[in-house]
């Protein structure tokens, strides 16, 4: 387990946050996650880091078959113009994650505040969520509630609009 990885679990134990863990081959898309998860319960997350024209963040989570459109969201987000994928050393910098492990747990890394967290209205009618633990290798299921304590928590509050079609 990598220090960035102990110090998340560090930090749902600190919340006394129960969440459940299982390893898995790396994945990369949704498409192979859903080939190989298994029998993971909850809802499964894409996740989507983006940038606007003035070089603001965002990371938009939301059930992993969601139609998102990506010439509109801006007006949705807040963002200041259309908004395109954000650049993968900047999601290093900021969620301390590589393309392919993109995850809203990754605010944990973003202590200036530099990424604002949006979650689909559509995800957060489920009660269980799942997502990477900062690293491709492993589902981390987590409570709908405990997802907004983890992430208000780590003074990210979350923004929870309708992003999907």
């Amino acid at each position: 387990m990598s220090e960035k990885t102990a110090l998340l679990f560090e930090k749902f134990k600190a919340l006394s946050i129960e969440v459940t863990t299982y390893e898995h081959p790396p994945l990369h898309t949704v498409e192979e996650s859903q080939a190989l998860r298994g029998s993971i319960a909850g809802a499964h997350t894409k996740n989507l880091f983006l940038r606007d024209r003035k070089g603001a963040h965002f990371l938009v989570t939301a059930l992993e078959d969601a139609e998102i459109d990506l010439k509109s969201i801006h007006h949705i987000i807040g963002a200041s113009g259309r908004v395109s994928f954000g650049k993968p050393d900047a999601m290093e910098a900021y969620l301390g994650v590589r393309p392919g492990a993109v995850t809203p747990l990754g605010v944990l890394n973003d202590e200036g505040g530099q990424v604002k967290v949006v979650l689909d209205e559509d995800l957060m009618r489920h009660d269980i969520i799942n997502a990477h633990p900062l690293h491709n290798e492993a589902t981390t299921s987590i409570a709908r509630v405990d997802l907004i304590r983890f992430l208000e928590a780590v003074n990210h509050s979350p923004a929870i609009l309708k992003v999907s079609r």
